[in-house]
């Protein structure tokens, strides 16, 4: 009962309770010729191996990564994804993610071979010029996602681009 009360009061009074952020554990899976769900980025803050199929990854509130997953059957290829995620801040709210506790905010959704592949040279073109894709602006992925769904050509992220952001980062 008391617990249940304490429950009650850190519904309605969020600022009584405990402020821990909780991270974001993303699970990756390997099985050969039938799923193969991957980070293409990220860095988390540890990993750790489940068994020798699968594994979590395990990233700080606020960090983003980028979450491949294919999967396939006895007729071929049958899923192909792409998300770049972040980690929730402590009270933000999070899309609820399959294999992503306790969630994220999704920044770019690609379904499909032909939008991964789009979204992998994007990330190929961001790396190219040396900048680590967790750096890039949040608003950048939200962009190619934008793009994706109106079927736009991607935009190109550029140094300009990222010394900006960086500007914008250190002035907050």
């Amino acid at each position: 009962m008391q617990s249940s009360v304490q429950a009650a009061v850190q519904v309605m009074r969020p600022e009584l309770a405990t402020h821990r952020s909780i991270p974001m554990q993303v699970s990756l899976a390997f099985v050969e010729q039938r799923v193969n769900v991957w980070l293409r980025f990220g860095r988390p803050l540890r990993d750790t191996v489940l068994n020798r199929w699968r594994r979590v990854a395990v990233f700080e509130p606020g960090a983003v990564c980028c979450r491949v997953k294919w999967i396939a059957n006895d007729y071929g290829t049958a899923l192909w994804q792409l998300m770049v995620l972040q980690a929730p801040m402590l009270f933000d709210g999070a899309q609820r993610v399959a294999g992503v506790v306790p969630g994220a905010r999704i920044l770019l959704r690609a379904d499909g071979e032909l939008q991964v592949k789009a979204v992998l040279v994007v990330i190929d073109g961001i790396e190219a010029l040396g900048i680590d894709p967790c750096t890039v602006a949040v608003t950048c992925w939200r962009m190619v996602g934008n793009r994706l769904a109106a079927r736009q050509p991607l935009p190109e992220y550029t140094v300009e681009r990222h010394a900006a952001h960086i500007a914008r980062e250190a002035l907050q």
